[in-house]
């Protein structure tokens, strides 16, 4: 007869009978039409990362109601999955490679993306593994992965759609760079925070006089590539001095004084320098008055050639050597502390600098109407309450999302473009050869389009794609829209809204 033990052994008795119960398939969806429907999708973690604290507690509250609903007689589906995470595994499989004392480049697109899957087979798995050693009662057998093979064509089918409805748009504008990660960055993905800093006043003398105009700035470095200075048109310490031009110290080039009421008469000296290439209140400015657009940095965050003296040196080195050079020859006025917000990359926290490329936007005001009706009309309810505030804000005053991003690891854009660049979208290389025989009349040569999407875009489909759109499945109709969702504050835009817009604009027809 076998003597009970007198201590719990978790590591006897969990990991065998979890091993039952998953093979039993208790926690399996029903689809049994005479019951209620109760869904939850688990916010999918990255594949790069282990559960914290936080994982933890918000798991256990969505399984405390799955099971409840399940003893309740309900249909229960809590649907579990991970996210590619793409900036973030690239820079592991990077990182990886530097050991080797490799790069991506030294393989090539191709041979680094299958490194990532290899990486992400063999230590992608350590969150899964996690949620069953709590005892997670998750329906395992609908596990989805936001790169896999169903939800990349979701992805497609979305990208097409919105573009050929006229919501996905490719142009030049000013966005935030990440020179650390290489990539652009969505507005809500860059973190501010408050630093102390400092104002440096410097002479840029009038062309013709002995005058100096002298401005404030936070950020020296971008002056290689000013355009002009701007002072307010009601400011008579500067009125003469509209329409006249001063020169560019430590660069010589001429660049107009120009006025305008954006410009405020109590910071600083009142005037201010304008770089439309590295700051978006600049390049607003500079859109308006038709200026030039001067880029004095490379995408790692160093001088470009064009300015020798300080070309390949690291911009925040260049700051102190071209402040050490604006003293040395009576440019320097005068430096004075000054806080300030520094936005900073969610990712890596390194300086974000802001930076005029070519991208791919989603028009956001359309989606965002239908969003912020279904919250008010209470169709969507967020718990606590107080967080509607900040929803109708941020959505109120929502600016178009960049989607893409310069990287490898992620859901390419279907795009392609031909001689002309003109760009045919479409699901395959086949359909964009079509479309481009039937637009030029003969065969050509097409492009593909190298930069990936956002990651927040793939994960934005994830209550519906998961369960099989665009096809219209048993278990679309049965569990779709979900039921409650358990999540983090952090994440009510760059994933709560965003699956809002998305959904009411696939589902609500």
């Amino acid at each position: 007869m076998n003597e009970l033990a007198t201590t719990y052994s978790p590591g006897e008795i969990e990991g065998k009978w979890y091993k039952y119960w998953e093979e039993s398939k208790f926690f399996a969806a029903s689809m049994d039409d005479n019951k209620p429907n109760y869904s939850i999708v688990i916010p999918p973690p990255n594949v790069t990362g282990i559960l914290h604290m936080g994982h933890i507690l918000n798991n256990s509250i969505q399984d405390v109601l799955v099971r409840y609903k399940r003893m309740s007689g309900y249909n229960t589906l809590w649907m579990p999955g991970t996210d590619h995470a793409g900036i973030a595994t690239q820079n592991k499989v990077e990182r990886k490679l530097a050991d080797e004392g490799l790069t991506k480049e030294d393989l090539g697109r191709d041979e680094f993306i299958r490194q990532v899957w290899e990486w992400k087979e063999q230590y992608g798995g350590a969150i899964t593994n996690q949620l069953r050693k709590i005892g997670a009662s998750l329906d395992w057998q609908r596990e989805r992965f936001t790169m896999d093979e169903g939800l990349s064509e979701s992805v497609k089918d979305i990208f097409i759609k919105l573009f050929n409805d006229g919501l996905i748009y490719q142009g030049e504008y000013m966005v935030n760079w990440c020179p650390r990660c290489g990539t652009a960055l969505a507005d809500d993905e860059v973190e501010h925070e408050e630093k102390a800093g400092f104002l440096w006043n410097l002479r840029y003398p009038v062309k013709d006089s002995d005058e100096f105009l002298v401005i404030a700035t936070t950020r020296p470095e971008t002056m290689l590539a000013d355009v002009a200075i701007a002072v307010n048109p009601n400011d008579e310490r500067y009125s003469h001095l509209v329409g006249k031009s001063v020169i560019l110290p430590l660069v010589g080039r001429e660049i107009p004084v120009i006025a305008d009421e954006y410009v405020d008469m109590e910071f600083g000296t009142g005037a201010l320098k304008i770089t439309p290439a590295h700051d978006p209140n600049d390049f607003a400015l500079g859109q308006k008055f038709n200026l030039p657009i001067i880029n004095m940095m490379t995408p790692d965050g160093k001088v470009s050639n064009e300015y020798p003296a300080y070309a390949g040196m690291d911009r925040f080195d260049a700051r102190k050597k071209m402040v050490e050079d604006l003293d040395a020859q009576g440019f320097l006025v005068k430096v004075e502390s000054h806080s300030h917000n520094v936005g900073g990359c969610y990712r890596c926290n390194t300086v974000i600098e802001p930076r005029v490329s070519k991208q791919w936007f989603v028009k956001m005001e359309p989606l965002a109407k239908k969003a912020l009706e279904v919250v008010r009309n209470g169709k969507v309810k967020l718990m606590p309450k107080r967080w509607e505030k900040v929803y109708y804000n941020w959505l109120e005053n929502i600016r178009d999302w960049c989607i893409s991003r310069q990287i490898w690891w992620g859901h390419r854009i279907p795009a392609w473009y031909g001689p002309d660049m003109h760009i045919f979208v479409a699901k395959t290389d086949e359909d964009a050869y079509a479309q481009a025989k039937a637009h030029y009349g003969k065969d050509v040569e097409l492009t593909q389009e190298t930069d990936v999407l956002d990651t927040w875009f793939s994960s934005a489909l994830w209550p519906f794609s998961t369960l099989g759109w665009p096809a219209k499945t048993p278990e679309l109709d049965k569990f779709y829209p979900t039921s409650t969702l358990v999540t983090g504050a952090d994440i009510l835009f760059f994933w709560v809204a965003r699956m809002v817009m998305f959904g009411m604009y696939t589902m609500d027809d």
